[in-house]
C-alpha cells in the first residue's frame, strides 16, 4: 500500500474552537461572508444535542518551511503560524463560534449580523432568536450567554438568575413557581447544552506533503455525491493565512461594491466577489486563467519547475499584490466599467456572464500596464471587445480553457500595436457577415429568460440611442439605475400578446416567449395594450402617432412594417433578421 496522505483524529468541538481562536487552526477571518442562515445554525445545534453526526472537519497541514505567514482574524493569536488550514468545514466552525461564543459574522452582502440561537432549558428546544424569545422568561435568548458565563466561571450565578426570572414571570401570570423537579431539569438541560463542547467532531488531517491536486481529489472522494471542492473558499483560506492584508483588501473592495457611496468600488454592472479579484490578479500577474493556479501560486509553487519553496512563494505573493493593486485602483476600475455603458450594457441585469467582466478587465489592465496602450485607444477597442464577447458568449462554456489559449496566443505580442491588432483581429473574426446574417438570427430562436442575444440586442438599441417602441424617449434613459425608484418604468411586452396567441392555437410558452416576440414599452402603454390583438392596438397607435412616426418606431425597434398582418411564424423569422441587423449597426457604430 502506498503512503497515506492523511490521518483521522478524534476531536471535540471545544478543542477545535479553541484552536481556531488561538490560531493553531487557520480559519479565514471571521468577518468573511457567512453563507448559512440562522435556521441552519439552529439545526446544527439541535443535531448535536440529539447526538446526530454532523460530518467532519478537513484540515491541511501548513508547510513547515513557511514561517511567520501572518495572523488570522482580528483577535490576538498564540500561534503566529497556523499549523493546519481548514479546507472543509469552514461554515460549520464559523457557525459554532458565532452561536456559542457570540462572534459577529457578515452575510453574503457583507452586512454584519449576530447569530443568536435561543434555548428553552425546560423543554430542551432550540429556536432562531426573536423578540418573543428575548422577552420570554422561559427562554435563554442566546446560547452564547451560557457559554460565556461558563468561560467566566459564572454558571451557578447564571442558573440562579434564570430560575429567579422564570419564577417572576410565572408569578405575573398567576402560575405556581417552578417545582424542585423542574429546577433540577433546567439545571440538567443547561449542563447538556454546555456538554456540546464535548461533542465529537472528527478531523481528517491531510499531511503537508499532499499536493493541491491531491487535496482537491481527496475532498471530492470523501464527500459523497461527488461534491466539488470550492476553489474560491480554498484560495480565500490560503490568502487569509499567508497574507491577511491581501485578504482584507479583497474583502473591503467586494463589500464596497455592494454599497452606493462615492470613492468606492460600487458600480451598476457587477457585485464583486473575492473570486473575481483573484481571477484578475492571477490573469494580470501570471497570465493564467485556471483558478487552481491561484492556490498553487499562493502555496509557493513554481509553475514551470513544479517546485515549492519559500522564495517562490514570496515572489508569487509580490506579483499577486502588484496585480491586485492594479485591479483595485478605483480610477481604472470605474474607467473600465464605463466602457460597459459605451457598449450599451447599462446595468447588471443585462450582463449574463461575470466572466465577461472579469476577463475583459484583465485585458484592459494588461493593455494599459504591460503594453502601455493609450487611454484613448483602450476606449475604442475595449467597448468593442465587451460588445463582441457578451453577445457571442465568448466567456461562456469552457471559459478557463479558452482564456488559457488566449494567453498562449498573446505570448508573442511585444508592442502595444501588436496588442491592439490582436484584439481587433479576434473581434473581426467573430463579428462576420455570416454571424450577423445567419448565426445570430438562428441563435435568437430561443425563449430563454436569460439570453445573451436578447441582452445584446438591447445593448445595440442603447448604443444607437434609439427610443422604445411607441415612444420618443431613448430606451437608455429608462435603463440607467436609479432613474425609476423601486418601480420599473418599462415592461418587457409580448408584441403578439400571450392571450391572443393562445386563442389562435399557440399553447406552449416556448413558442409564445420567443425573444423575437418581445419589446420594451413604458408601463402605461403596456397597461393600455394589455391583451389586445396586434391589429387592434397597432391601428390605434398608427393613428395617434401618424404614419411617418409609426414607421420610424417600427424601424428603430426592428419590427417589420405591417407585422400585425403577418402570421406569427413569419413575423418571428423576419424580426430575428431585423434584430440581428440592429446589432450589426451598433457594432459598426462602435467601430468608428
Amino acid at each position: 500500500m502506498s503512503t497515506e496522505l492523511f490521518k483521522n483524529i478524534p476531536t471535540k468541538v471545544n478543542e477545535l474552537l479553541i484552536n481556531v481562536e488561538n490560531g493553531r487552526i487557520g480559519l479565514p477571518d471571521l468577518q468573511r461572508p457567512f453563507e448559512w442562515n440562522d435556521s441552519q445554525v439552529r439545526d446544527l445545534l439541535d443535531s448535536m444535542m440529539r447526538g446526530y453526526p454532523i460530518g467532519f472537519i478537513m484540515l491541511w497541514s501548513s508547510p513547515d518551511k513557511y514561517e511567520n505567514v501572518g495572523y488570522i482574524g482580528e483577535n490576538d493569536k498564540t500561534y503566529d503560524t497556523p499549523e493546519d488550514l481548514v479546507i472543509d468545514g469552514q461554515q460549520r466552525l464559523t457557525a459554532l463560534l458565532a452561536a456559542m461564543h457570540g462572534i459577529i459574522v457578515r452575510d453574503k452582502n457583507y452586512k454584519e449580523r449576530r447569530i443568536r440561537i435561543s434555548y428553552n432549558p425546560l423543554t430542551k428546544e432550540f429556536a432562531v432568536w426573536s423578540q418573543a424569545y428575548e422577552k420570554s422568561p422561559e427562554w435563554i435568548s442566546a446560547v452564547s450567554d451560557v457559554f460565556i458565563a461558563d468561560i467566566e466561571h459564572k454558571i451557578p450565578e447564571f442558573r440562579r438568575n434564570f430560575i429567579s426570572s422564570y419564577n417572576e414571570g410565572r408569578a405575573k401570570n398567576n402560575l405556581p413557581e417552578l417545582s424542585g423537579e423542574e429546577e433540577y431539569q433546567i439545571e440538567q438541560n443547561i449542563n447538556d447544552l454546555l456538554n456540546l463542547k464535548e461533542y465529537s467532531l472528527p478531523e481528517i488531517k491531510i499531511f503537508d506533503n499532499a499536493s493541491e491536486e491531491d487535496v482537491a481529489d481527496i475532498f471530492v472522494r470523501v464527500n459523497s455525491g461527488g461534491k466539488k471542492l470550492t476553489e474560491k473558499n480554498f484560495i480565500e483560506t490560503l490568502l487569509a493565512v499567508y497574507d491577511n492584508d491581501i485578504y482584507e483588501k479583497i474583502e473591503a473592495f467586494c463589500s464596497d461594491s455592494r454599497i452606493p457611496a462615492k470613492n468606492t468600488s460600487y458600480n451598476n454592472i457587477i457585485e464583486v466577489d473575492p473570486v473575481h479579484l483573484i481571477r484578475v490578479a492571477v490573469g494580470v500577474g501570471f497570465r493564467r486563467a485556471r483558478l487552481r493556479y491561484a492556490y498553487m501560486l499562493l502555496r509557493g509553487k513554481d509553475l514551470k519547475t513544479g517546485n515549492t519553496n519559500k522564495e517562490t512563494q514570496e515572489e508569487n505573493l509580490r506579483k499577486f499584490k502588484d496585480a491586485l493593486d492594479k485591479a483595485t485602483n478605483l480610477n481604472d476600475w470605474h474607467a473600465f466599467l464605463n466602457m460597459f455603458a459605451q457598449a450599451g450594457y447599462l446595468n447588471k441585469n443585462f450582463v449574463v456572464s461575470s466572466n465577461a467582466v472579469v476577463f475583459s478587465y484583465v485585458l484592459y489592465l494588461i493593455g494599459k500596464y504591460d503594453y502601455g496602450v493609450l487611454s484613448s485607444e483602450l476606449q475604442r477597442i475595449i467597448p468593442r471587445w465587451i460588445f463582441m464577447s457578451t453577445i457571442t458568449s465568448f466567456y461562456s462554456g469552457s471559459t478557463e480553457s479558452e482564456v488559457e489559449k488566449q494567453f498562449a496566443d498573446m505570448r508573442n505580442i511585444v508592442t502595444k500595436e501588436d496588442f491592439v491588432t490582436y484584439l481587433d483581429e479576434t473581434i473581426t473574426s467573430a463579428m462576420t457577415e455570416d454571424f450577423f446574417n445567419i448565426s445570430l438570427p438562428q441563435r435568437m430562436t430561443t425563449s430563454a429568460a436569460v439570453s445573451p442575444e436578447w441582452n445584446g440586442y438591447i445593448a445595440a438599441i442603447n448604443v444607437l440611442g434609439k427610443p422604445m417602441f411607441l415612444s420618443t424617449v431613448p430606451m437608455a434613459n429608462y435603463l440607467i439605475p436609479g432613474a425609476s425608484g423601486t418601480k420599473n418604468p418599462i415592461d418587457k411586452h409580448h408584441i403578439f400578446p400571450k392571450k391572443y396567441l393562445e386563442e389562435i392555437g399557440y399553447d406552449n410558452d416556448r413558442d409564445r416567449n420567443q425573444i423575437a416576440n418581445f419589446t420594451y414599452i413604458d408601463y402605461q402603454t403596456n397597461i393600455e395594450i394589455s391583451d389586445d390583438p396586434p391589429a387592434e392596438y397597432v391601428d390605434r397607435y398608427r393613428q395617434r402617432l401618424g404614419e411617418d412616426r409609426y414607421k420610424e418606431t417600427c424601424f428603430e425597434n426592428a419590427l417589420p412594417l405591417d407585422f400585425e398582418k403577418m402570421n406569427y411564424e413569419e413575423f418571428l423569422a423576419k424580426r430575428r433578421v431585423l434584430m440581428a441587423q440592429k446589432v450589426r449597426e451598433a457594432y459598426i457604430e462602435l467601430s468608428k
